[in-house]
């Protein structure tokens, strides 16, 4: 029915202003919603024709971005001139196995064609060693690239393969460096988001970044449990299923808004 075991990072960005807005309720317009919707293709198989249907869904549909693999930048951003869609490259993805030097690099180069919005991926190695220095050096190198191009940064922590202590961890480095965006999963990996994982981090982390969802979003129950626990963005490619039936639900019922 719609209606309105390191303790150092255990309690990075805990507000009690955090506790009281987790629990207002606000009203979204079915155009709030699509725009909460990454629309994501990033198979390593997605021909020209894939990105065009990527594109002219996102533009029917009023999605926020677009989330592509990076060498589909210029194509993409090219797609959707014009229009207020955003180009989303993904960076070191899906393993985030390369040097900080190379996550620089092709942050860059898929700015330079034409992106602007950055999704990467940390060295999973350097976290699981407890190497934070690192895992903040290349946090705060990614982040200051995109702030100087102006555009968002998001952190993909791929918490299927984390530990609760490793999660915190870097939510404690993400409230330090300040990126636009944490994010939950690349979705190639072995789970998703959980609305589990997404309360974690948006409890843990500074109230100034934001709190992304990817990952086995399929429906559009699974889409709204992840905005009420805390997201802010939803990674999924079911966005066009999961928008037509919130529409149908608000059209059934009556309403214009749905308060989460």
């Amino acid at each position: 029915m719609l209606s309105p075991r390191q303790t150092e990072p255990a309690n990075a960005g805990r507000t009690p202003k955090k506790e009281e807005e987790a629990q207002t309720m606000k009203p979204y317009t079915l155009d709030d919603l699509a725009r909460l919707v990454d629309h994501t293709n990033l198979h390593p198989d997605a021909t020209r024709a894939d990105m065009e249907k990527l594109c002219d869904e996102a533009k029917r549909y009023h999605f926020k971005m677009v989330a592509i693999n990076s060498v589909q930048s210029k194509l993409c951003s090219e797609l959707l001139a014009g229009t207020d869609i955003d180009t989303g490259a993904a960076i070191g993805f899906p393993l985030g196995q390369t040097t900080i030097a190379t996550k620089v690099f092709e942050t860059k180069d898929a700015l330079a064609n034409g992106a602007n919005e950055i999704d990467y991926v940390v060295n999973l190695t350097e976290v699981k060693a407890g190497n934070w220095g690192y895992v903040r050096d290349e946090m705060a190198q990614i982040v200051e690239v995109c702030r100087e191009a102006g555009v968002p940064s998001k952190v993909i922590f791929e918490n299927c393969l984390l530990t609760e202590d490793e999660k915190l961890g870097l939510c404690k480095v993400a409230s330090e460096v300040l990126p636009d965006f944490v994010k939950t999963s690349t979705g190639f990996s072995t789970g998703g988001a959980t609305v589990d994982d997404v309360k974690l981090m948006r409890e843990h982390v500074d109230a100034r970044v934001k709190v992304k969802a990817a990952g086995g979003i399929r429906t559009a129950d699974a889409f709204l449990d992840m905005v009420r626990a805390g997201a802010e963005r939803i990674g999924c490619s079911a966005g066009v299923p999961i928008i037509e039936e919130l529409g149908r639900r608000m059209a059934a019922e009556g309403v214009d808004t749905i308060e989460l």
